[in-house]
């Protein structure tokens, strides 16, 4: 008998997740994503690369979230998204957004970053590196937001929320603002700046937030951003 559980994208979460999150594989919405997933891999080329669109997860089991980076969407380039909010695979060149959090982090910090984008190695150390839409068709932005991922990475924040104390938000933007009402401050901290985008970095929003910094104070293990 066939399962009523979606298969493609079940399968493709670590266990941790899996077992976190496993009421919200068995809700319709959930169901409705997986098909429209799995259609538009079929049928178009689409980001990050299928066995990645669950990579926050698989480099951040849910027990070692200490810090939660909030984007957007994944880059709809060829060979740019690697399954982490803001990151980009090896050998890609860094996207304008990343290089002014790598001039913060050494504003703030005095350290210089790696040449590499890929910030698995941030991910391994407890940062959540989640994206509020976890997939998109090549060159289209926004192309797969408002078909269930929204849902199923809130609730992935309430999960947190609910069930760990401690956590760091790092909410950036009027976009990841909002989900400051998912969290109960009284248990976690969120800090709140604007995007590091060029165009509201320039505009002083961005810069000088020192978040890297912070977030270490706050941590009893603090994040190497180099």
């Amino acid at each position: 008998m066939a399962s009523s559980v979606p298969i493609f994208l079940e399968s493709l979460m670590p266990k941790s997740w899996a077992i976190a999150l496993k009421k919200e594989f068995k809700k319709p919405y959930f169901q409705k994503l997986n098909h429209f997933v799995e259609s538009e891999y079929a049928e178009k080329e689409c980001y990050p690369p299928k066995s990645k669109i669950f990579a926050a997860f698989e480099h951040c089991t849910f027990e070692d979230v200490r810090v939660v980076i909030l984007g957007q969407d994944p880059y709809h380039g060829a060979g740019q998204a690697n399954g982490l909010s803001f990151s980009v695979a090896d050998g890609v060149p860094i996207p304008p957004s990343l290089k002014n959090i790598f001039r913060e982090i050494q504003n703030d910090l005095g350290i210089l970053t790696y040449p590499s984008g890929n910030l698995e190695r941030w991910a391994k150390q407890g940062v959540l590196l989640l994206n509020a839409t976890l997939t998109v068709q090549k060159g289209l932005a926004g192309s797969h937001q408002k078909m269930g991922w929204e849902t199923f990475t809130n609730a992935v924040i309430q999960k947190i929320n609910s069930e760990k104390k401690g956590v760091v938000f790092l909410l950036w933007g009027g976009f990841a603002s909002k989900k400051s009402k998912l969290i109960d401050e009284k248990k976690h901290i969120v800090l709140v700046s604007g995007h590091p985008s060029p165009l509201s970095a320039n505009r002083g929003h961005w810069f000088g937030n020192k978040h890297f910094s912070r977030v270490n104070i706050m941590l009893e293990t603090p994040i190497d951003w180099s």
